[in-house]
């Protein structure tokens, strides 16, 4: 365990305090910070060298410990401050703070084609006004519904209107944070537009290294789809070898997240690890000469890092890139460097360039499973000893598998909220068809056209992927191949965490306090769970979901649930914002039903436009309410308007009786001003759902 590298991780140790600094500076990421956080730095600074400078006179050796604290102290606040000058909204400069008519910005990346729109994230070069032009900073998020812009590329300039808007916050319960996660990259406007509303002022002004590698990964995804016949194998392919995932369909990425395969369609440090294993092969014959190490090291580093851009420069490829590097230059001058270290090191490197990349999934579970192999691997493998060869080597392959998914079970359980129980099967068996597809694949692309054997190479490339993408099909479709529904809270996924380095280091330390400690563990989180499923299983609710121009109302019962929605349970809408909250809830008995649908169930009756959940009642109000006088005014609890209604809320009262008004999002905005505006006359509560969050009432 980490025992063994004891005294020998000096890199990962500051590397602790640099994290938690990035960490708080996350979370408290104002401008207003710097200037005292930099006052502090320099402070401590100034103390440390100082120390340093008068070690002797200040007998500072009698307190060591205090030079520690303040490298720990310097490494918080160095954390804090990358963070705050990373934020691109602190630069005075951010086009936001300029008013502008039109915006000129340059493409940042490679524009994605799907679904007839056109998506790419481009940096703003100045605010135009009139004729004045005002360098700007900041990172634009763009769509355009336009067949002509398939012609775009990285580096074009464009001209386009200054009409942007904030990303959208979640609306939902349990609905994914896309505002979050795209705030963690730097982007916090988006801007949609049509043929006509954008110009092309000038292409191919961009990093001339990466337009390259973009373009050779054009030309190669183009190579692949000449001799390979089958999409999904073309997009596996492209994904696996080049990091080109536009044409992914969803099939196979659920194929593969089911399985717990994914991590093949993310080029990552295997993937690096397999182009350096093929490099040092055939550059071998170097070592024979004097310099040959060096010359070698030369030549591979910066292939590596070109596979690397030519990859999309991922945190997985990154972190491989700086590790493998860092490796054949200990390598080369023949020095030894803990892979802790080395992992270490290559955080604190892309850290330093980008330090919001820690809040990236894939950097995570990056470091988390390397992390996993070093320290936990070795115990896993001591749990058995075989003399035959084979099997000895096919458990240490079944040992690597264990450790990475152990370790990185609570993160991918916290972020995706699943579990693939087949995970060690499905994961050797990819084992061969992984490192079968990248060498041929790579051959494919490196031979030119030649007859007879290209083709006999793309289509031993094409058939390799469809047998691994039947064989995980398979594997999905096995009962219980997957756990689903598995929401944790933040102090059950870190409880996750001390339960497994209790457990591991009890099995190689063996002393009994660990052992207790992980009972102990072990209870408190079965607590938690009970706790948490018991008040999902016993309350009852109604949540009024904004679905912007879909109705949706879910009404919960225990673990069952009524959904009222114009949505089918397959629409994209329906699992991106309804699904989650389904859930998150535990619902195991989900009933869909239409708006206009009557309904008799065991919890809820609707007939017409009367719905009764419970001690809970509902009158709803769309384009078909007919404007009538009943002799008995109708009670309910809310009265529910949607679908833009022009009924003033005077006639509606004749009717109905009621505490308070649901707007929904799919009323005009024109409409949802008017019945406000009554609302706030008649002094009558209110809620708009429209660019709002959900409601939420419980209901005994």
């Amino acid at each position: 365990m980490i025992a063994n590298h004891k005294g020998e991780i000096p890199v990962v140790i500051l590397l602790i305090p640099f994290l938690l600094g990035i960490s708080a500076g996350i979370n408290l990421r104002s401008v207003a910070y710097l200037m005292p956080l930099a006052i502090g730095f320099a402070s401590l600074l100034i103390l440390f060298l100082l120390l340093n400078f008068y070690y002797s006179p200040f007998k500072v050796y009698k307190r060591r410990w205090l030079g520690g604290i303040i490298i720990h102290l310097l490494l918080f606040l160095a954390g804090w401050i990358a963070v705050i000058n990373n934020n691109e909204l602190n630069n005075t400069s951010h086009f936001s703070k300029l008013p502008a008519q039109r915006l000129l910005v340059r493409i940042n990346n490679e524009p994605q084609f799907k679904n007839g729109l056109i998506h790419f994230t481009a940096n703003v070069v100045a605010n135009i006004n009139q004729k004045n032009s005002l360098p700007a900073t900041g990172t634009l998020m763009i769509t355009i519904k336009d067949s002509a812009a398939v012609h775009l590329a990285y580096g074009d300039e464009l001209l386009v209107p200054g009409k942007y808007t904030a990303i959208d916050p979640p609306f939902n319960p349990a609905e994914f944070n896309y505002k979050k996660y795209l705030a963690h990259q730097n982007i916090y406007y988006q801007e949609f537009l049509y043929p006509g509303q954008y110009r092309l002022v000038q292409s191919h002004a961009g990093n001339m290294f990466i337009a390259n590698a973009l373009a050779l990964r054009r030309q190669m995804v183009e190579k692949l789809k000449k001799q390979m016949h089958d999409p999904n194998a073309i997009a596996v392919a492209s994904t696996l070898i080049l990091g080109y995932k536009a044409d992914l369909s969803e099939d196979v990425l659920q194929a593969y997240s089911k399985t717990g395969t994914i991590h093949v369609l993310s080029v990552s440090g295997a993937h690096v690890a397999i182009i350096w294993a093929l490099l040092a092969f055939m550059l071998n014959f170097l070592n024979r000469f004097r310099h040959g190490r060096v010359i070698k090291a030369i030549i591979i580093i910066p292939i590596i890092w070109y596979y690397a851009m030519l990859t999309g420069f991922s945190p997985a490829v990154c972190r491989a890139a700086v590790m493998i590097s860092t490796v054949i230059i200990g390598k080369t001058y023949n020095r030894y460097i803990n892979n802790l270290n080395i992992l270490a090191i290559s955080a604190f490197i892309l850290l330093l360039y980008n330090p919001l990349l820690i809040t990236d999934v894939g950097f995570q579970l990056s470091y988390l499973a390397v992390a996993g192999l070093v320290v936990l691997q070795p115990v896993v493998y001591a749990w058995f000893i075989f003399n035959n060869k084979w099997i000895d080597k096919l458990w240490a392959l079944c040992s690597v598998s264990i450790a990475a998914q152990v370790i990185t079970f609570p993160l991918s359980a916290f972020y995706f909220h699943q579990f693939p129980v087949y995970f060690l099967f499905s994961n050797l068996f990819i084992i061969v068809p992984t490192a079968v597809i990248m060498y041929s694949g790579i051959f494919y692309l490196l031979l030119p056209q030649i007859p007879f054997i290209s083709a006999g190479l793309a289509w031993f490339l094409e058939k390799t992927i469809l047998l691994m993408n039947a064989v995980l099909a398979r594997f999905e479709h096995l009962p219980l191949a997957s756990i689903n529904k598995i929401w944790l809270t933040t102090t059950e996924y870190l409880l996750l965490y001390a339960i497994i380095i209790c457990v591991f280091y009890f099995l190689y330390d063996r002393k009994i306090w660990l052992l207790r400690a992980g009972i102990a563990l072990i209870f408190l989180l079965a607590v938690s769970i009970s706790i948490k499923t018991y008040r999902s299983y016993t309350t009852n609710s109604i949540a009024f979901l904004n679905l912007r121009k879909n109705i949706g109302i879910i009404f919960k019962n225990g673990n069952r649930a009524l959904v009222l929605s114009n949505l089918t349970d397959t629409n994209k809408n329906y699992q991106y914002s309804i699904q989650p909250y389904l859930d998150s809830c535990k619902i195991n008995n989900i009933a869909l039903y239409q708006p206009d649908q009557d309904i008799r169930s065991g919890f809820l009756r609707k007939q017409n436009n009367f719905i009764q959940f419970r001690n809970r009642s509902i009158a709803v109000v769309n384009r078909d309410y007919v404007d009538t006088i009943s002799a008995v005014k109708q009670k309910t609890d809310y009265l529910y308007i949607t679908g833009s209604p022009k009924i003033p809320l005077a006639i509606i009262n004749k009717n109905h009786e009621y505490h308070t008004i649901i707007i929904d999002a799919t009323n005009a905005p024109k409409t949802v001003q008017f019945i406000a505006d009554q609302a706030c006359a008649l002094h009558v509560n209110y809620v708009i759902l429209k660019r709002n969050k959900s409601f939420v009432t419980a209901s005994n």
